[in-house]
């Protein structure tokens, strides 16, 4: 894995002011090589033990306001938080837990049918969860981060970053509406999620 850092930037936000950082990686997959701009949102000051969020792009929850998730408020709700409490929020651009944009859109035309979150990525051939977090632990040990509060609800989260750094876990919960509560119904049953 190859990495590259941008220069630190300044982000005021509805949120308040943050500083703004990217990080580049330079993955190869099947002889293809192909470019991931991830983000790190912070706050000025870094706490020895600051809130963290780890948040996996979602277009159409988090810039468009969709209601058929919870990524949108859980973006904006982490957002206010680490405000408040100090900290930083990875944003790691792997769409659709890591299908991509396109293959999301067809996950949703399958929800459309009567298919869960979850079928639906299985029907397109996928796992129902494809995201790579093998970043993460290269940013922790960028900003020298030795302990964290992991704002989350994934179990699967809470075990893969346990192997990167001493954490405790924070939850993250927010409104659900007509449109998400059987999305949210199935991360519970069927992904484990501590909702």
């Amino acid at each position: 894995m190859q990495i590259e850092t941008s220069n630190e930037a300044n982000l005021p936000t509805q949120f308040g002011d943050f500083k703004i950082r990217s990080f580049r990686e330079i993955k190869t997959t099947h002889h293809t090589t192909y470019t991931l701009d991830h983000l790190v949102i912070k706050t000025h000051e870094i706490p020895d033990i600051p809130l963290v969020r780890v948040h996996s792009e979602c277009l159409t929850g988090d810039a468009l306001l969709s209601l058929k998730c919870d990524c949108g408020n859980e973006l904006h709700t982490a957002l206010q938080r680490i405000q408040k409490e100090k900290g930083i929020l990875i944003y790691l651009r792997q769409e659709g837990r890591g299908i991509g944009l396109f293959n999301k859109v067809n996950a949703y035309a399958l929800q459309d049918t009567g298919l869960d979150t979850v079928e639906a990525n299985l029907a397109l051939g996928f796992k129902d969860d494809e995201r790579d977090y093998s970043i993460v632990k290269f940013i922790f040990d960028f900003y020298k981060l030795n302990k964290i509060r992991l704002l989350t609800n994934n179990p699967s989260k809470i075990e893969i970053f346990k192997q990167m750094i001493a954490l405790e876990r924070e939850p993250i919960i927010t409104e659900c509406n007509a449109h998400n509560a059987y999305y949210l119904e199935v991360k519970k049953t069927k992904m484990g999620h501590l909702l």
